[in-house]
């Protein structure tokens, strides 16, 4: 049996292509329902989950025609959410019954929320799924699905981080659809992180296309920096944690004082991620943020673009049980007078690019700040 009921997101017809490769008028599709059954939103996540309700009726569509690549595409896209195809009745507009499979939940793995509704659900978070999906099936052959599971989160915050790139203009009047040519391009590693490969030639300054380049990214999501400043007590707070890039360089010292930090989750704005890492990492409440401005932290590597706060809040307390278990933080924070800290600064005792760049943008801005 190859007809599938789709409850959930798979109803959005631009993901179901994305995951099948192929558009959607190749397919029949029609309308049904499941009875006795209801879909609820997971908690804490951007997807649905179906289970049994005596009463309920969960509405869908009956896709129809898949071939055999089609179900292994979809087998791999679902495993990553943990479902898997159960054989079930539904009920057709003509009142009619056919028989297909549905992707369940294994059972006691998420939670219900609320009711879902696929309206709602396009309106927030098409278009971020939808990204995910497309890097998440690049690794369709390539990839085993319990990998992309296990990096389903990082790769949603790329997709959301992609959606504020895409907005992030100055003014260059060039355009990437004529002036660059993507020769070819291939995801070819994730494990948290991402590296893709392009080969690629972009328009030069005399105006003439360039010789093909391979180059390679490290794909990341975008970050938020807050240096936690007391402008009363004329103090800031640092927090400390081991860095394994930093010990994979060898450095001796891979324990790093560094401000607050943490990417942006989906559905997240950069100001809710520094209020929410402050109170992660250091425990401290922030009552106002100054925006000291946003780059691309290595723009020749990373994909990661960085926006800066000064969080400004007291800061009375220091910790050494900072972050969270589940993401394995271990931090300590420490308060220091302003002079102390510029001192370190200038005697070069810290590591931290964005650190040294929160230090100057306070210098700048201090005097108004503790007016």
């Amino acid at each position: 049996m190859s007809d599938l009921f789709f409850y959930g997101t798979l109803r959005h017809l631009p993901l179901l292509e994305c995951v099948l490769g192929r558009p959607s008028s190749q397919l029949t599709i029609s309308e049904a329902s499941l009875p006795d059954h209801a879909v609820y939103g997971v908690a804490g996540q951007a997807f649905p989950m179906i289970v049994p309700e005596k009463g309920s009726r969960a509405e869908g569509l009956i896709v129809q025609d898949f071939n055999a690549e089609d179900l292994k595409r979809l087998a791999y896209y679902e495993g990553g959410f943990d479902y898997d195809l159960s054989p079930q009745q539904v009920n057709l507009r003509d009142g009619s019954r056919a028989k297909v499979n549905v992707f369940f939940p294994e059972p006691g793995l998420w939670t219900p929320d609320k009711l879902w509704s696929l309206q709602d659900w396009v309106d927030e978070w098409a278009e971020v799924v939808v990204l995910a999906a497309q890097e998440e099936m690049a690794y369709y052959g390539t990839v085993d699905a319990s990998t992309i599971a296990r990096n389903f989160a990082p790769i949603r915050t790329r997709a959301w981080a992609k959606l504020a790139a895409r907005k992030r203009r100055t003014g260059d009047p060039r355009d990437t659809a004529k002036d660059v040519i993507v020769q070819s391009h291939r995801h070819a590693h994730v494990n948290y992180f991402g590296v893709e490969e392009l080969e690629v030639q972009h328009r030069q300054h005399d105006g003439t296309m360039g010789p093909v380049l391979n180059r390679s990214g490290l794909m990341q999501g975008a970050a938020v920096v807050v240096l936690p400043y007391d402008p009363v007590r004329d103090t800031v707070l640092l927090v400390e944690q081991f860095r394994a890039p930093v010990f994979l360089i060898d450095d001796p010292e891979p324990w790093m004082w560094e401000p607050v930090a943490g990417m942006i989750d989906p559905g997240e704005t950069p100001k809710q991620t520094a209020y929410r890492e402050a109170q992660e990492e250091a425990q401290v409440k922030l009552d106002a943020l100054e925006y000291a401005g946003g780059a691309y932290s290595s723009s020749g590597s990373s994909t990661e673009y960085v926006y800066l706060y000064v969080g400004l809040g007291d800061l009375t307390r220091t910790i050494d049980n900072g972050g969270l278990a589940s993401e394995g933080e271990d931090i300590r924070t420490q308060i220091l007078p302003y002079d102390t800290f510029m001192q370190m600064v200038d005697a070069n005792e810290f590591k931290d690019l964005p650190l040294l760049c929160l230090a100057n943008w306070l210098t700048r801005h201090r005097e108004r700040l503790r007016g």
